[in-house]
């Protein structure tokens, strides 16, 4: 093996035994280089560094044991098998091959001495290992034990354990040279335990006879702390450079001379809230300047988000130039247009639509009026994204809960631009509320406002837990609600019936309900419905000619009905924490009490029972965000899309909360003093990922 400058430079097929085909193998799993193979780290451990005596096994023990062959035997039944049983004093085992042939039947002769690594089982007679590993030993033999724990690595088709073992083998070799280079400076490492990079890979590849396989297991290892920490520091700078980026663009100085935003605030029927004026203070701030705004709202569900954001758009229109408002469904997209059409068309301003459905002249006129700039106010979908919409003047994009939306899609609506070099501002918005360690994390690259107001007369909705032996309870209390003028909900997990699942569908819960509640006039909407169908299903629920919507979690975002005040969510220990808390925000919007049952179907498991517990306790989103975070983990607040820019090798957000801080002090103390290693840091960690969401 030659040593060349740096690990990060070695390639893999310097190692003995690393040819094309092995090559391509470790490839499919990111590993090109030594440092990569290093950067590998195992899944767990086997403790194989001492001799369980057969006496003390017990089943679910993984140990390594010895004893002496005392009976060979094949047995015929089901299945052929080859029974050898062990004995060594102080108890017997059986080890027990469904696969074996001739000559290792013979190998394994009465008085020979085994030394065996395996899980230990229940079996017909007794204790047995399956399949165990095992090597014959001798009195004499000094075969010593293992002197580290034995590590098992994720691998790929063609990539055995023992392969593993030997190749990393040979690049803590190469370590032990010095060719690992440091990127960390000593004093960003306090509290850490000063471990090296170096040692604490060594630790966690071999870690030495005596340390606690839980506690690898458990990560509480200072080794695995070690890194973790800089694997954090890698993503926070990931980010920061995605924002450098940014910011060293140019974005058109969006003053306005409030002419509009005061004409708007006259007509609205509320004030705005403390909260709301703050955020508008700084996304009025930001605006005005030249450098790209990129700053992300939240608010919980009803706090409103969109007035703000319609006073935004405003803010841009008045200073001549046009708004874009994308939503990720055409649902909530036409909630958006609703709105923005009571607010802006009085004012004169004509308010654009974009979906995926949008064809023909209506499509043409649209098109043609962004490009020449005749139209101000645009909202849409994805249909926003296309190669062949232009604006002549974009100066803000709105983009509402946007993690929803893949990067490269937010990018292409960045690049359509306001001209002449300019790229718009951007607001982000989302009623998914984000716990901060969370947000400082996935969102190091914005700025980060929180309407943490709701309107005043909002009563916070009453929650509780019913289990569906009590159908019949529910469906009366829905039939007392409709009876006395109150609209309801009813939210169905499934389109179609699954057994497997348990899920009442909403097709046949419509159904039963309809027949069941004499008077009560039933809708059903879903995802598959044609959009037309749903849209009339929607109106005619809002202008109060249905009851009782029968509905698929589609109508998690973009429903206003204020007369709705209660509802029924079937099977909620099937949906995460921040959608039921999506859900439960639909009612409560007027100014009547309102309920919302969780029917769930029994026996709850423990963590279904705490998770929903939570949503009876509290209606605070970021309290319960929190919790679904230490429940669910990152991926489930955040979404699908942007759960693959979030994983980690190491870091966990929830385990290493504590860490953040610090790693944000590391990254910034890096980008002023040693931005050289910057760079290297983000290819260690991030490799070729694009985690760059200036979007």
């Amino acid at each position: 093996m030659n040593q060349i400058r740096s690990l990060s430079e070695t390639p893999v097929t310097a190692l003995r035994g690393v040819g094309p085909k092995r090559a391509e193998r470790l490839a499919r799993l990111g590993i090109e280089s030594v440092q990569d193979l290093l950067f590998h780290l195992p899944l767990r451990y086997q403790d194989r560094t001492r001799v369980v005596p057969l006496g003390a096994l017990r089943p679910g023990d993984e140990a390594v044991c010895e004893g002496e062959v005392e009976h060979v035997e094949i047995r015929f039944g089901r299945r052929r098998s080859l029974l050898v049983h062990l004995n060594d004093g102080s108890g017997r085992i059986l080890l027990r091959f469904f696969h074996f042939s001739a000559a290792q039947k013979n190998a394994l002769r009465k008085e020979t001495r085994l030394r065996c690594f395996g899980e230990v089982r229940n079996g017909p007679a007794g204790l047995e290992l399956i399949h165990p590993e095992y090597r014959p030993v001798t009195t004499a033999d000094a075969v010593a034990d293992e002197r580290s724990l034995t590590p098992i690595y994720p691998t790929t088709e063609g990539m055995h354990q023992l392969g593993w073992r030997e190749l990393t083998a040979q690049a803590l070799e190469l370590l032990e040279r010095g060719a690992l280079e440091e990127l960390l400076p000593p004093h960003c490492l306090k509290g850490r335990d000063r471990l090296s990079l170096a040692e604490a890979l060594r630790q966690l590849h071999r870690p030495p006879a005596g340390t606690s396989v839980e506690a690898m297991a458990a990560a509480r290892h200072p080794a695995r702390r070690r890194l973790a920490f800089e694997e954090l520091v890698a993503h926070q700078l990931s980010l920061r450079e995605a924002r450098r980026t940014l910011k060293a663009l140019e974005a058109p100085p969006l003053r306005g001379d409030g002419a509009l935003r005061r004409r708007l605030r006259q007509a609205l029927p509320f004030r705005l809230t403390a909260a709301q004026e703050r955020v508008l203070r700084e996304l009025q701030a930001d605006m005005a300047a030249r450098r790209p705004m990129l700053r992300l709202v939240q608010g919980d569900v009803g706090s409103g988000k969109t007035v703000v954001a319609a006073l935004a758009a405003l803010q841009a229109v008045e200073a001549g130039f046009q708004a874009a408002f994308m939503a990720p469904t055409e649902l909530l997209a036409e909630q958006h247009l609703r709105n923005l059409r009571r607010w802006c068309e009085p004012l004169g301003l004509r308010v654009g639509w974009l979906g995926g459905r949008t064809q023909g002249g209506a499509r043409r006129q649209v098109l043609a009026a962004l490009a020449e700039g005749s139209l101000p106010l645009v909202v849409g979908t994805q249909a926003l994204f296309q190669k062949e919409v232009a604006f002549a003047r974009l100066g803000l994009a709105i983009v509402d809960e946007q993690h929803r939306f893949g990067v490269h899609q937010r990018l292409a609506l960045r690049d359509k631009g306001a001209g002449a070099g300019l790229v718009p501002h951007q607001l982000i918005m989302t009623a998914t509320p984000i716990p901060r360690s969370l947000a400082m994390t996935a969102y190091a690259d914005l700025d980060l406002s929180v309407i943490d107001e709701l309107p005043p007369g909002r009563k916070p909705v009453q929650t509780a837990l019913v289990s569906d032996r009590r159908r019949d309870q529910v469906i009366e209390r829905v039939r007392a609600a409709c009876a006395a003028g109150r609209q309801a909900y009813w939210v169905c997990t499934l389109i179609e019936e699954s057994e497997s699942l348990q899920c009442q569908a909403a097709e046949e819960t419509a159904r039963q309900l309809s027949e069941t509640l004499d008077g009560v006039r039933v809708g059903l909407v879903h995802g598959r419905l044609k959009a037309r169908e749903k849209e009339a299903v929607m109106a005619r629920f809002k202008s109060g000619a249905i009851d009782l919507l029968v509905a698929t979690t589609v109508i998690e975002v973009g429903v206003d009905v204020p007369n709705a005040s209660l509802m029924i969510i079937e099977n909620p220990e099937r949906l995460g924490l921040a959608q039921l808390h999506q859900l439960r925000g639909r009612v409560g919007r007027g100014g009547a009490e309102s309920h919302c049952v969780l029917l769930y179907h029994p026996p709850l498991g423990e963590t279904a029972r705490a998770r929903l517990a939570v949503m009876r306790e509290t209606t605070d989103g970021f309290r319960i965000a929190q919790k679904d975070l230490e429940l669910r983990g990152p991926g489930e607040i955040l979404g699908v899309r942007q759960a693959g820019e979030m994983q980690f090798r190491v870091a966990d957000l929830v385990r290493d909360q504590p860490l953040l801080e610090e790693a944000r002090e590391a990254a910034d103390w890096l980008l002023v003093h040693a931005p050289e290693r910057v760079a290297p840091l983000i290819r260690r960690w991030l490799g070729g990922a694009t985690r760059y969401a200036q979007a």
